[in-house]
């Protein structure tokens, strides 16, 4: 299903559902969103372009491999939430560090914790999608 409109849509969209995405990844430590959320949107993103595009296309250009991104977010998710074990606090206790980025705030295994669900779910959305449109 590849119509000039839609392929020109897709393309002006793609930047857009990539920055929302990481907005609210990071908003969503204090606020509604966080990893989950945020991949899920850039999950979208990625799906409307391999529907409109294909999936060779979408995986040759952008260079995705579901697998090994689904490796690397569950990787970082379990690093982030074992941090605590090494410095003698309980499983999954939040620690923090000193350094403050303006639009993020301060940096913490929370944090950490949601870029590794976000990876993540990219990983599961654009595997599912790839999965789904050999069939």
């Amino acid at each position: 299903m590849k119509t000039v409109i839609l392929a020109f849509t897709v393309r002006l969209l793609m930047p857009l559902f990539f920055l929302f995405s990481l907005f609210l990844l990071f908003r969503g430590h204090n606020l509604p969103g966080g990893g989950f959320v945020g991949g899920l949107l850039a999950g979208i993103g990625f799906f409307l372009h391999s529907m409109v595009f294909g999936a060779t296309e979408t995986t040759k250009r952008y260079r995705l491999n579901p697998i090994r991104l689904m490796a690397v977010g569950l990787a970082v998710a379990v690093v982030a939430v074992a941090m605590s074990l090494f410095v003698g606090a309980p499983l999954m206790t939040g620690l923090w560090s000193s350094i403050t980025l303006p639009l993020i705030g301060k940096l913490g295994t929370p944090v950490l914790f949601d870029i590794g669900v976000y990876i993540l779910v990219v990983g599961m959305v654009l595997n599912v999608t790839f999965i789904l449109t050999k069939y």
